[in-house]
């Protein structure tokens, strides 16, 4: 009865616009345009399929289906073939770091990790904040105090920082996708004992190169470095299990691998861990040698945390402070309340947000013709029992949409990325539908040719379809956050300069409501929520007033005022500018908008330069204030020759 009932509630999650049935939230846009692509893709397998059927009927008699079990392996062998995928993996998941994501961080979130992955190959795990803070300051950098360092937990910015120390990055995701893929492999060893390697292999070989985990182990972000931990923990589970090998050991390593996952994303972690403890304390209920394990499994877990403690002891002052409930407060945390950027986070939304999940997912999981997670569904429909792993997994899977469903932001980026812990699930379901039709039906030989006929063309338009739409389209997007920095300076002879960004105004707006001490909480709704001329004058205001903290916050909130009025800036080409209807901008508002127009850059990505020169934001009239602090080096403004995001780079040498 629980597979079929979570088989129910996938499909219904996975198919169905929830999200768009729900008034007043979020809204999944592209949901015609995916059941058009779904209906089409359908019909064009079923065609394959029944064409297949039809010639194979033609040529053979009908006999029952062979067996796709096979004689038993050993759970232990076949080390040579899971490595030798594995490896294969990371030479993809490399090719597409390099040539989709240029090898670079593109997301504000890697570019601040691999920031803090620096500093800490340097020894460091804070460094001085660098004042005055507007011109240096980007988002999720907490620069509260005295000291400055990334919002994200340690666990995720260590592991690149192994990358920092030889150089690359950019290989740690895809070393991280090797790793999952060869644990995924050992582990249907212990799930799938009854099944032929070929079954195992090509298993193994699906989940490799479904296109959602490929492009998000080709990127820095800690979806990718945290899911190898988690299969630790899920084969240790599996082996203690089954008694394979030395209990102790595995014990150890269920852990360890908690433990680590823990300090990269605490959320995924949490959502793995609780039912593992709970199974082990029931495991050690009787005594004996299960009272040993989960001792030394919470050993395991105890010595990452203590190193994360210690991280965040020294950087936000308390053990369980982390970085970004300091930076943007308790709205922050999971649960049903006011968001960080203004929004209320309510139950309905909740159930939103997880609807844009699963049907994202039915499309990034396999870009498959057909909705990719009805062969995990139908499988959970058509299986008779669950093994006691199958259903921790369930569980866990249910555990981290609920986590999920309770926080507030959509994560969105190469996909419904606050699933990505899901992605061994729902490709081990994926893989069973064959094995799980040949043992409840008895089809014709005919009959399975159309099935794997019409699946062979699923996979052929999956890869057509990530080859000529998917990998273009993330190779073409965030240009402006790839720019080969090193090479433009170098080719306009600029270095060891002082190298002035020109962001856009709304950029710089945001900057300095941080440096009047308005909470980044508050100073996100009153960008969103306040037209932007608006807020700029009144920021002017309080610059030259001296007005900082609440008393800022306090002016500044009569601005939202108007908020339901509001509308995308048609003025200016930096979309996120809010302007009201009707409000006529003084000579002031006109010059920032004419500065738009003329073309802006980023300045995260080019915190991460390495080529001698020292970059900071731009504010207009401010140049000789920030030069003084580096003097005898040359001033460059950098900006674009047009408001295009490819429009090339300007680099103007200005006086002392």
């Amino acid at each position: 009865m629980a597979p079929r009932l979570i088989g129910i509630v996938i499909l219904a999650l996975g198919l169905l616009p929830l999200s768009n049935w729900i008034p007043g939230g979020e809204v999944d846009v592209e949901y015609g345009a995916r059941l058009l692509d779904w209906a089409n893709g359908l019909a064009l397998c079923a065609v394959v399929g029944v064409l297949a059927w039809y010639l194979a009927s033609r040529r053979a008699r009908e006999t029952s289906a062979p067996s796709v079990a096979t004689t038993p392996t050993s759970t232990n062998d076949g080390w040579r073939v899971d490595l030798s995928v594995a490896l294969v993996a990371v030479c993809l998941y490399a090719t597409i770091a390099r040539l989709v994501f240029s090898g670079r961080p593109l997301l504000i979130d890697e570019i601040v990790q691999v920031l803090q992955a620096r500093w800490y190959a340097a020894g460091l795990v804070s460094v001085p904040t660098s004042e005055p803070r507007e011109f240096y300051s980007i988002l999720h950098l907490v620069d509260l105090g005295s000291r400055t360092f990334s919002q994200f937990p340690a666990g995720g910015p260590a592991m690149l920082a192994v990358g920092s120390l030889v150089g690359a990055e950019w290989m740690v995701g895809p070393v991280a996708g090797g790793a999952s893929v060869f644990l995924f492999a050992r582990l249907l060893r212990q799930l799938e004992p009854e099944a032929g390697a070929a079954w195992r292999l090509a298993t193994t070989v699906l989940f490799a190169v479904a296109p959602f985990g490929a492009f998000m182990f080709g990127s820095h972000m800690n979806h990718a470095t945290v899911l190898p931990w988690l299969l630790l923990a899920v084969l240790g589970l599996a082996s203690l299990d089954r008694d394979v090998g030395s209990h102790r050991g595995w014990a150890l390593t269920v852990g360890l691998g908690l433990g680590v996952a823990a300090t990269i994303r605490p959320v995924d972690a949490a959502a793995f861990a609780l039912p593992a403890a709970i199974w082990l304390l029931w495991r050690a209920r009787r005594g004996g040698r299960a009272v040993g394990d989960l001792l030394l499994s919470g050993v395991g877990v105890s010595l990452p945390l203590a190193a994360l403690f210690w991280v965040n002891a020294q950087t936000t002052g308390e053990p369980l402070l982390f970085g970004y409930d300091q930076l943007w407060g308790s709205g922050h945390s999971l649960g049903f309340h006011r968001s960080p950027w203004g929004p209320e986070h309510t139950p309905a939304r909740g159930l939103e947000l997880l609807s844009l999940y699963l049907t994202r997912l039915s499309v990034y999981l396999f870009e498959s013709p057909f909705p990719a997670l009805v062969p995990a569904a139908v499988s959970l429909l058509l299986a008779r029992h669950l093994q006691r792993l199958d259903r921790y997994l369930l569980i866990s899977a249910g555990m981290l949409l609920a986590g999920y469903a309770a926080y507030w932001h959509d994560g969105f980026y190469l996909g419904p990325r606050f699933v990505f812990p899901l992605l061994p699930a729902l490709v081990l379901w994926s893989a069973r539908l064959p094995r799980l039709l040949a043992s409840r039906f008895t089809f014709s030989a005919p009959v399975w040719t159309g099935l794997r006929v019409a699946l062979l063309s699923g996979a052929a338009y999956a890869l057509y379809a990530t080859l000529t739409v998917r990998m273009p389209q993330y190779r073409n997007g965030m240009t402006s956050m790839r720019t080969p920095i090193e090479a433009r300076s170098a080719a306009a002879g600029v270095h060891d300069a002082l190298v002035l960004v020109k962001e856009s105004w709304g950029a710089r707006l945001v900057a300095r409501m941080w440096a009047l001490d308005v909470g980044r909480s508050d100073a996100e709704v009153l960008y969103r929520t306040a037209d932007a001329c608006k807020l700029d004058l009144a920021v002017r205001a309080l610059e030259r007033q001296g007005v900082r903290g609440v008393a800022a916050r306090d002016r500044l909130a009569v601005l939202r005022a108007d908020s339901a009025l509001l509308v995308k800036s048609p003025l200016s080409p930096d979309f996120t500018e809010r302007m009201l209807p009707g409000f006529s901008y003084p000579v002031e508002c006109q010059r920032e908008i004419d500065l738009d127009r003329e073309g802006f850059s980023h300045l995260a990505p080019l915190r991460l330069a390495r080529d001698g020169n020292v970059y900071v934001r731009w504010l207009p009239g401010r140049e000789s204030e920030i030069a003084a602090q580096y003097p005898g080096r040359a001033v460059y403004l950098l900006g674009r020759a047009g408001s295009e995001v490819e429009s090339p780079l300007t680099w103007t040498r200005l006086s002392p």
